[in-house]
């Protein structure tokens, strides 16, 4: 197997939000990407899909969207984003998902090479000036959320030192490219996190994430538009980092 991420595919097939709004790089994007994950990945590969995958706000306008999703080549483990106001409901969205499609929400994901996945929505954390005055109660939770996986993680034998490869997928970036970390970092440092996948940003915002190894977490920005809307392979257990 093979190991992908992507995030933030904004997809709209059932509703009226067309991505090209934000930029002449949104045109046709859902064909882009799909042409571009159709070629990239098998059957046998494994994709992380960081948040924000469907403008729909409701599980039946979002459905499209998750079709969308299971008609992809390859297993994907799902996570929320802050527009996923579609999942309400784990129960729920698990009841009319493609059986390809695995929901991370307060557990963890063993892939067939070993690899523990855990991860949480996150949120943008209270004390950053962008930070809008829901952080100071959302933030918490979603903190709270990555305490629960991360537990999880445990019982299937990754998150302590010496155990199975652990990889983090969150929608929010932890690190910021000026040095900042949020508190969900040292979390991850604790749980012997080796990769860590996020999205979220997008535009000239791609700038403010940390990409590259710190404190042995190796961060990779995976929203579309800062990979030109193609899946990026990650190193797999055992693969150069």
């Amino acid at each position: 197997m093979r190991l992908f991420a992507i995030s933030d595919l904004h997809l709209s097939l059932g509703v009226d939000k067309p991505m090209d709004i934000f930029g002449p790089q949104w045109v046709d994007h859902a064909n882009r990407m799909r042409e571009a994950w159709d070629a990239m990945v098998g059957p046998e590969d494994w994709m992380l899909v960081g948040g924000d995958t469907s403008w729909g706000l409701n599980l039946e306008q979002a459905l499209p969207d998750l079709q969308w999703l299971g008609e992809r080549p390859g297993e994907k483990i799902l996570i929320k984003g802050n527009h996923c106001t579609w999942w309400q409901s784990r129960k729920k969205v698990e009841q009319v998902i493609d059986p390809s499609i695995r929901l991370l929400q307060n557990n963890a994901i063993e892939m067939p090479d070993g690899t523990v996945v855990v991860g949480s929505r996150l949120w943008d954390p209270p004390d950053v000036p962008w930070a809008q005055q829901e952080a100071a109660k959302v933030f918490p939770r979603e903190l709270h959320r990555l305490e629960l996986s991360i537990a999880e993680g445990k019982k299937l034998g990754g998150c302590v030192e010496g155990g199975k490869r652990t990889i983090a997928l969150v929608h929010y970036p932890p690190r910021f490219a000026d040095g900042r970390e949020t508190p969900a970092v040292p979390l991850l440092r604790d749980a012997h996190v080796e990769l860590c996948v996020y999205g979220h940003l997008h535009g000239s915002s791609h700038k403010f994430g940390f990409q590259g190894v710190a404190d042995g977490i190796r961060y990779y920005l995976a929203s579309v538009d800062a990979i030109d809307f193609k899946p990026i392979e990650l190193p797999v257990a055992g693969g150069a980092g």
